[in-house]
């Protein structure tokens, strides 16, 4: 066997994240032909000789240990992350010379090496920020460019080089506002969306960072990803904000950590095979395990809302302390009933109605089918996510009443929620459009399809090549269940990510014709624009065209809206 060690990946962890509690470094290893304990033991070795070394001692150690590799953290002064990237991998090259039998590197000279980084990083005036900051009880944002006290309305926030003496600081005027963490493999965005609008409902002004934009109550600040960490440091220093509600990513969490250390409550909407093998997360319970770093923000006593009906979260729901707030479409769901009896937090829907209960004591919200983005009750995942934002508002404090009022205000359209089950009807043929783009998301909108009545069925999909085959030719099996009578595959140019040009619309031709469908089932299209004009020419009145919009979305609402206002004007 060939024996090999190599560093995949050096990084800062800026907050709590899947091994610390706190802010440090991490590296990523690849292993072969080595025992894995072996290695990280001889890592925690050098590493804990370095820390003494540099004047750390008081730093701690984590290792998680996976197939092929392992990750290796330490914790670090919030003032040298940098230098703490450096530390960790003089740890790394000590243990490595050590395991393949070579001299390793004066220790002494080493250690002089790292001190001198820690020392240019060093920012003593953002430590003594920090420390004002925990004695009157409010939370520090940093970054390489600014530095702020306190979060949303009550915030204060300077250049990153220019910190004020903390005993200049008017501490009357800084406070926290509360802060959210919605996470999940599918439904994070319009969670937190909905959540604002019941918020919104409550008088309360709040902000939200998603995939597509930072929002401010009606206002969209800023456009693009901004679910990390930047974008919510980004959110949490406009001043308006009185709540805060973060989409937090996997990506996000896994690379950098969260961006806040503490937070009133968090949610994990559910748990699916999306982007496995990377950061070392292998399996679905890795997952689940990753996705509960949002936990580590509540210990301070807030409150983890979790989806009963997701069998990963309810097996690795046993390992956190906090309290969790269940919910479930199911009232009969036996750990409802259960935790329910106990007097804990649950949500349900029961005869239609959505009911939330805390200490024995049920109130009933809203019908099901008064909910927009239920379609009815057809859009079950858009239940599961309304449920999921009702806890949250309930924990917060927000009445029923007002939760009632955001949930039937709340519509299913682009303008309320771009790309997340947006239903449009053109001359009698309906069109759902959504931004699914793993085969759990794609599940969900096909029992959504199959659930609204069709003459016909169209399904129009691509992929992003920086997935694996398998998982492409599963949104092509996810797709099939709706029995589709024609398909649209569109390639995403730009998106290839590795891949050649058409290899991706290769796999998922290949994977439909591998499943039944003719050569007339099946067409091609260069884009996502291109792919709805070609749905809208193949339709009649009675049919139904499912649209993945994973690129082009403003271009594709466009084109719809116009042929929804042609259809208008020629029916009146």
């Amino acid at each position: 066997m060939i024996k090999h060690l190599e560093i995949t990946d050096s990084r800062r962890l800026t907050g709590p994240n899947l091994l610390l509690d706190r802010a440090g470094a991490l590296l990523d290893v690849r292993i072969d032909g080595y025992a894995a304990g072996d290695v990280t033991a001889a890592w925690q070795e050098h590493a804990r000789r370095l820390l003494k070394a540099v004047g750390w001692g008081g730093e701690e150690m984590a290792a998680r240990a996976f197939e092929g590799g392992a990750s290796l953290a330490l914790t670090a002064p919030l003032d040298a992350l940098y230098a703490a990237t450096e530390v960790n991998e003089a740890a790394w090259d000590a243990a490595l010379a050590h395991l393949i039998g070579e001299p390793p590197d004066d220790e002494a000279a080493v250690a002089a090496r790292l001190i001198k980084l820690i020392e240019a990083e060093r920012n003593p005036a953002l430590l003594r920020l920090r420390e004002a900051a925990r004695r009157h009880g409010v939370s520090v944002l940093s970054d390489d460019e600014h530095v702020s006290v306190g979060l949303g309305a009550g915030s204060l926030t300077w250049p990153a080089d220019a910190l004020p003496d903390p005993a200049a600081v008017d501490w009357r005027a800084v406070r926290d506002v509360p802060v959210v963490l919605v996470t999940g493999t599918n439904g994070k965005s319009t969670t937190v969306r909905l959540l604002a609008c019941l918020l919104g409902a409550a008088g309360k002004t709040a902000g939200l960072t998603s995939t597509d934009f930072i929002k401010v109550g009606d206002e969209i600040v800023e456009r693009g990803d901004y679910s990390g960490p930047g974008g919510a440091r980004t959110l949490l220093r406009h001043r308006r904000v009185e709540v805060g509600l973060l989409e937090v990513a996997r990506g996000g969490m896994l690379r950098r950590g969260l961006a806040v250390e503490r937070a009133a409550a968090a949610l994990i909407t559910n748990v699916a095979e999306d982007h496995l093998g990377e950061y070392g997360i292998k399996t679905l319970d890795d997952l689940a395990e990753a996705k509960f770093v949002v936990s580590r923000a509540l210990a301070g006593g807030g409150v983890l809302a979790l989806n009963a009906d997701d069998a990963g979260l309810v097996r690795q729901a046993p390992n956190v302390s906090t309290e969790i707030c269940w919910f479930s479409e199911d009232a009969a769901h036996p750990l409802i009933r259960k935790h329910r009896a106990a007097g804990g937090r649950v949500c349900f829907v029961e005869d239609g109605e959505i009911v939330y209960a805390e200490k024995g004591a049920p109130e009933t919200v809203l019908g099901v089918a008064e909910v927009p983005i239920t379609l009815g009750g057809a859009a079950r995942h858009n239940v599961s996510n309304s449920l999921g934002a009702v806890c949250l508002a309930r924990i917060l404090g927000v009445d029923a009443p007002a939760v009632a009022q955001g949930l039937r205000a709340f519509r299913g359209d682009p303008a309320d929620n771009p790309g997340r089950g947006n239903l449009f009807e053109i001359d009698g043929v309906k069109v759902l459009v959504d931004f699914a783009h793993n085969p759990h998301g794609l599940t969900a909108l096909v029992d959504t399809a199959r659930r609204l009545p069709a003459r016909r069925r169209l399904v129009m999909l691509g992929q992003a090549g920086d997935r694996s085959d398998d998982d492409i030719r599963g949104l092509a099996r996810a797709a099939w269940q709706i029995d589709p009578d024609h398909v649209v595959i569109m390639d995403l140019p730009g998106y290839e990510r590795g891949r050649a040009p058409g290899a991706v619309p290769a796999l998922l031709h290949d994977e439909f014709r591998r499943l039944g469908a003719s050569e007339a089932h099946l067409a091609h299209a260069p884009s996502c624009l291109d792919g709805a004009r070609a749905a809208l020419r193949w339709a009649a009145p009675g049919d139904l065209l499912l649209l993945l919009a994973l690129t082009q979305r403003e271009a594709v609402f466009a084109l719809l809206q116009e042929a929804q206002s042609r259809s208008s004007v020629g029916a009146s």
